[in-house]
């Protein structure tokens, strides 16, 4: 027997708001915690939740603070240089201060650092907006 169609689309619809909901939870985290990064999770979270929910993808692209970023994201499918460069230079800001705040636990040190260039990487592989 084939399942309702219907069915299979809430089911669906539930698992992108989910994933959307913990991306959005991990993003929120990533602006308190070093090495976290906050502006992929964002992404993910709005892009779920364009499928799943268009009241909360609604309200992401109007708040006030990642409402521009995600705006951009959606019209160019790009980061502004500068964008970049601040989500950069802050991970490197508080992972340092972490890793500081750690002294003498190498093992934290160490994933600290590791979440710190996972974090970097993924940002600096979006592709840069032209001008």
């Amino acid at each position: 027997m084939n399942p309702d169609p219907w069915q299979r689309l809430r089911v669906v619809r539930g698992l992108l708001w989910l994933a959307g909901s913990l991306s959005l939870a991990l993003g929120l985290l990533g602006v308190l915690l070093p090495g976290l990064p906050t502006t992929p999770f964002m992404l993910l979270a709005a892009a779920c939740y364009a499928k799943a929910s268009p009241r909360l993808h609604r309200w992401m692209l109007n708040h006030r603070w990642m409402g521009p970023m995600l705006r951009d994201w959606e019209r160019d499918r790009s980061l502004t240089r500068r964008s970049k460069t601040v989500a950069v230079l802050s991970m490197a800001v508080m992972v340092s201060l972490s890793i500081w705040s750690f002294h003498g636990r190498v093992a934290i040190q160490l994933v600290l650092l590791a979440t710190a260039a996972v974090g970097a990487w993924v940002v600096l592989r979006m592709p840069t907006r032209k001008r």
